[in-house]
């Protein structure tokens, strides 16, 4: 298992994150509450952009059209992260 620093802007937020959790969970257990309404990201609340960095999935999302990955589009709810990473989200809160 590897773990990977991610960092949260324009907050500087930053938490670590395993290879086999999703962003939102290793945020949500580090205090971060991200923006969230589904539980598989077809809903798209909880969009944001990596400015640096990889995700991955375990399967295809729909939530997320060709061009919106080509723009940067990542999906917290359901991406797993295979390096450190750099997002902007912009709607959270810090417990």
């Amino acid at each position: 298992m590897s773990v990977f620093r991610v960092r949260i802007e324009p907050h500087g937020w930053s938490f670590d994150a395993p290879d086999h959790q999703t962003l939102m969970k290793s945020a949500r257990q580090a205090g971060i509450e991200m923006p969230r309404s589904c539980q598989n990201g077809t809903c798209r609340t909880c969009v944001c952009t990596l400015l640096s960095g990889q995700v991955r999935y375990r399967i295809e999302w729909p939530g997320l059209s060709p061009e919106d990955k080509a723009a940067g589009s990542i999906l917290p709810r359901v991406a797993l992260p295979t390096s450190a990473a750099l997002i902007v989200v912009h709607a959270t809160t810090q417990a």
